[in-house]
């Protein structure tokens, strides 16, 4: 098996590029996903969630209240890393079993692991044989989270600002994907890296993403 990791900040372009190599025949495992499956209903870490940032933070039918939660953490750095010290650990071992299952469906698998927090979390780099860091500058993220996502101009920056720098994740990058123009100069870059990917495990992968190429994640840090 070999493990890629794909990386990038919100708005970057990271979710069309793991769609891509799902369409080409990796295995996808998105992070995001694994952060809403960790504080579903009754899940620990959504029980510690209460305990921490208080109950209110948990609807009337027991689910979390993202938007709640949303605006204590991406006002506060220190509330920010309380939560990611619980949610970190679940979505890690959740992420450790998925991966798992996949080498043991096909071991000359490529696994693609859509991380959006992968500096954030500062502790899993060496698990992965590739490091692929989807780029857009910040005005061109700006522009998609106003057009796309219906974010002010300042929601926007402050969500980019959240998250680690450009610099932090260009320095563990080992492939750097230029997602400022086209989705179609993307794609080509995606396809030239899985003729790469292919090559350094010897013949076809098979899989696929769980989720349809028009979906995209939060890139958030809540969960």
């Amino acid at each position: 098996m070999l493990l890629v990791a794909v990386t990038g900040g919100i708005a970057s372009g990271k979710s069309a590029v793991a769609a891509r190599l799902g369409e080409l025949g990796a295995v996808v495992v998105d992070a995001d996903q694994l952060a809403r499956d960790v504080v579903a209903h009754g899940q620990p870490a959504l029980v510690r969630i209460a305990e921490v940032f208080g109950r209110e933070m948990i609807t009337a039918d027991g689910a979390l209240d993202r938007a709640a939660l949303g605006e204590i953490v991406f006002q506060d750095p220190d509330k920010r890393r309380e939560l990611n010290a619980i949610t970190h650990p679940a979505v890690a071992a959740l992420s450790e079993a998925r991966f798992r299952a996949a080498a043991a469906e096909d071991p000359n698998a490529i696994v693609v692991y859509d991380v959006p927090l992968l500096v954030e979390s500062g502790t899993r780099l060496g698990e992965f044989g590739l490091v692929v860091v989807v780029q857009a500058d910040t005005a061109t993220r700006i522009q998609r989270l106003v057009e796309l996502r219906g974010m002010t101009r300042e929601e926007a920056r402050h969500r980019i600002n959240s998250q680690a720098s450009d610099a932090e994740r260009l320095a563990i990058a080992d492939v750097v994907i230029d997602a400022n123009g086209t989705l179609a100069d993307t794609r080509a870059q995606v396809d030239a890296l899985w003729d790469s990917l292919r090559s350094r495990t010897g013949g076809e992968a098979s899989g696929g993403s769980d989720r349809s190429p028009a979906e995209h994640d939060g890139d958030d840090v809540a969960p």
